[in-house]
């Protein structure tokens, strides 16, 4: 995984690594307890779950043979009221990276912490509305929220560092299925001066950075390439991006991570999971600078099968 994020070729095969793996429990056979279903345990019980949840974490990590491993997040929502599902509370969260931690150390599994670092489109739980008003008519505002949020995730990266984790990945949304959700002009003031010095000050403190995004980012994607970024997951296929065309224009200079679409893993059938993880990795494995993974999370209806079709095309053709 190291290698990969700096574009050399691993020693022995492509890694596979998921932004955010939530097929736990179809894999395992057992259920991770997560969000508002742990926040309801007692103390006594919550430690215990912690412990049964790295156990079963990790184990479907070993059978997979994940080379890194996404940490549980914050709370946030994926519709109003409707929180999303690998979270932990506030204080809890932090225990259980910590034993996680402890256990992917053991197991040569690189540590990925997502934390929210650069600006980003609104959700679909917050104000379109007041959000493009600050755009257009408060732009100072904008300017003291992408610097506020810098700031925050600077300070948060060195305590990362500290703690031994290796990568952090900002999921910032930029771009829907049609293009670029912010325009050029707002991109040179808001994202690519913060982008630069967050992936900067990473760099400095010996971690990799990672940028997740969503939608079709073939505009700037030669920018990402020249910028201090380390690696872009996402490139999803259903918003158009061409995987192998950007390997191209971006060999060496930027890590790609993902393109394998995650509603096909979850509907699809294994043998069109097989045939298209084929052909990603027939793009994108020379030279290396390339990690095997679902185009966004990994969902929990996923079934088992479909992502072993994807491994037995991983085990013959993502080897070096």
């Amino acid at each position: 995984m190291r290698a990969a994020l700096a574009c050399k070729q691993p020693p022995s095969a492509v890694p596979v690594w998921e932004l955010e793996f939530q097929a736990w429990d179809n894999v395992s056979g057992r259920h991770l307890v997560l969000g508002r279903e742990f926040a309801a345990l007692s103390s006594a019980e919550k430690e215990k779950t912690m412990h049964a949840n790295a156990e079963i974490i990790i184990s479907v990590c070993r059978r997979l043979h994940f080379a890194a491993l996404t940490m549980p997040g914050c709370y946030w929502e994926t519709a109003p009221g409707v929180p999303a599902y690998y979270w932990l509370p506030d204080g809890d969260r932090e225990k259980q990276i910590a034993i996680l931690k402890r256990l992917c150390e053991s197991e040569g599994i690189l540590t990925v912490v997502n934390r929210s670092s650069l600006v980003q489109m609104p959700g679909s739980a917050d104000n379109y509305e007041e959000f493009c008003y600050m755009l257009m008519d408060r732009p100072e505002e904008m300017d003291a929220h992408a610097g506020r949020l810098l700031e925050s995730a600077i300070e948060t990266a060195k305590r990362l560092a500290d703690a031994g984790h290796e990568a952090v990945l900002t999921a910032s949304d930029i771009a829907d299925n049609r293009g670029l959700f912010f325009s050029p002009a707002q991109m040179d003031r808001w994202f690519f001066p913060h982008l630069e010095k967050w992936a900067s000050a990473l760099k400095k403190l010996g971690l990799f950075s990672i940028l997740h995004t969503d939608g079709n980012i073939s505009a700037i994607v030669e920018k990402l390439a020249a910028s201090p970024l380390d690696a872009v997951q996402a490139l999803d296929p259903v918003a158009g991006m061409d995987i192998a065309e950007v390997k191209q224009k971006t060999q060496g200079r930027l890590c790609l991570c993902g393109n394998i679409e995650s509603g096909l893993l979850m509907t699809g059938v294994p043998a069109a999971i097989y045939e298209k993880t084929r052909a990603t990795l027939a793009a994108c494995k020379a030279g290396g600078g390339y990690v095997l993974g679902a185009s966004n999370a990994c969902y929990p209806a996923t079934p088992p099968e479909n992502y072993a079709a994807l491994l037995a095309a991983w085990q013959e053709h993502g080897q070096y």
